[in-house]
């Protein structure tokens, strides 16, 4: 184990990013490290990492299109209306505000699926709120991350439809036939664990925590100061159905990328978006996304050379012979989905990795198929909160972080790490004897 190439490239990516090393370089040094470890030559383990960011290439240009779809809500009144509207119901409630925002991060996972895009139209404009209430912004953190990864780990709706569809099929890869709503009447288990973290979360950053007021982008200010007539015009109807457009496509196509297009194409034919603005709004899109994005491509590449060193297997060959039992299976099989997920930043690129190994382990020591599924979801879900690679981490930071004042690895990743992951771990070790 503690020559696992696994297990070291993993650690020395935390430790990087700990100390405040860029994330980009530190997770293409982790991956080098794994490679050279696993006796593959740098320059295969190069190669391996290139070729294997093409399995998030759809996923990083789904950002970029929802990151438009973003920058057409901020050039409408729509976000202005749901700041006006927050600010004037919970201007003085900070713990009902936290819960607010961790509400509409929900809805951007399934009602409108625009994941982290929301952020950097949201948050940034209420950060002079949250300054004058005195909010820590770590509670806000675990608030966004909540939203984020919460209805996906638990409903079968939009990016939960997408994860629970993994599941599925893996599990049927592997012997295994269940349908969706078998999966999802066993994983809402994932998502109340998390809203007991949140609750926690909130309670233990109650204290009041100072920041300066800083001025943001002055363009950025002077856009949304020129906004004065806060009401539904044509324009907001446009996008309101550009972003409904965006849902059905991507429900009925299981892609995100096809639901940002169509969604975009909408809102152009409808007036959402101005014809002589298109370019600007894409290129600001890809401006917000951009970083997230090539995380996210680097991620894929680093999950194909962590593939190539057989490390995987031998961690989870290894929890084969010491489990022991239920209980210490299910610790193990738990504890390499936290290691594999922390690495990979990606709790969907993680399923099919553990399921082909994961699924005959769980029979062999006799769990049930509503704990199999129960433990193969939540050993991928378990490190999506608290990555340094992950977008549920790598949103909220950009939005936290417009005036400089929030740390993505302080303030977001070991916030979200220890009030989401452990809880989960409970629940699952709990739910998973028990089915």
């Amino acid at each position: 184990m503690l020559t696992n190439p696994v297990v070291l490239s993993v650690l020395l990516m935390c430790v990087l990013c700990l100390f405040r090393f860029n994330v980009i370089l530190a997770i293409i040094a982790s991956a080098l490290l794994a490679g050279v470890l696993s006796g593959a030559s740098i320059e295969a383990t190069a190669s391996t990492l290139i070729s294997g960011m093409s399995a998030n290439l759809e996923t990083a240009l789904s950002y970029i299109l929802l990151g438009a779809l973003a920058v057409a809500i901020w050039h409408s009144n729509l976000a202005d209306i749901i700041i006006t509207k927050i600010s004037h119901y919970l201007s003085k409630k900070r713990t009902w505000l936290i819960f607010a925002i961790a509400g509409v991060a929900c809805c951007s996972q399934n009602i409108v699926p625009i994941h982290i895009a929301f952020i950097p139209v949201l948050i940034p404009p209420l950060l002079a709120l949250f300054n004058s209430l005195k909010i820590d912004r770590r509670a806000i953190a675990c608030a966004l991350t909540f939203g984020l990864k919460a209805p996906y780990v638990s409903l079968s709706v939009g990016f939960g439809l997408i994860f629970h569809t993994i599941i599925k099929d893996n599990l049927a890869s592997n012997g295994v036939d269940v349908s969706i709503r078998g999966i999802s009447s066993v994983m809402w288990i994932g998502g109340a664990s998390m809203l007991v973290g949140l609750i926690l979360a909130v309670f233990f950053y109650r204290k009041p925590r100072v920041y300066e007021h800083r001025t943001l982008d002055k363009q950025s200010q002077q856009e949304h100061k020129d906004k004065t007539e806060l009401k539904m015009r044509p324009k907001e109807w446009a996008i309101l159905g550009g972003l409904a457009v965006a849902l059905g496509v991507q429900l009925y196509t299981n892609s995100m990328a096809l639901g940002g297009f169509f969604g975009i194409i909408f809102m152009i034919i409808f007036g959402g978006i101005s014809y002589k603005h298109i370019d600007d709004v894409m290129l600001k899109g890809l401006t917000i996304m951009s970083f997230v994005a090539f995380v996210i491509l680097i991620a894929g590449g680093f999950a194909a050379v962590l593939k190539s060193t057989g490390g995987i297997e031998e961690l989870v060959n290894v929890a084969s012979l010491f489990a022991g039992g239920k209980l210490g299976g299910a610790i193990i099989m738990l504890g390499v989905g936290l290691l594999v997920t922390m690495g990979i930043g990606s709790s969907f690129g993680t399923i099919p990795i553990l399921a082909v190994i994961y699924v005959p382990l769980c029979q062999s020591l006799g769990f049930s198929v509503e704990a199999t599924i129960l433990l193969i979801g939540i050993a991928a879900a378990l490190g999506d909160a608290g990555s340094p690679a992950s977008d549920s981490t790598l949103g909220p930071t950009s939005g936290l972080n417009a005036d400089s004042q929030h740390s993505h690895i302080y303030d977001t990743c070991v916030p979200t790490f220890l009030f989401f992951n452990i809880p989960l771990v409970i629940g699952a070790l709990i739910f998973s004897v028990i089915l």
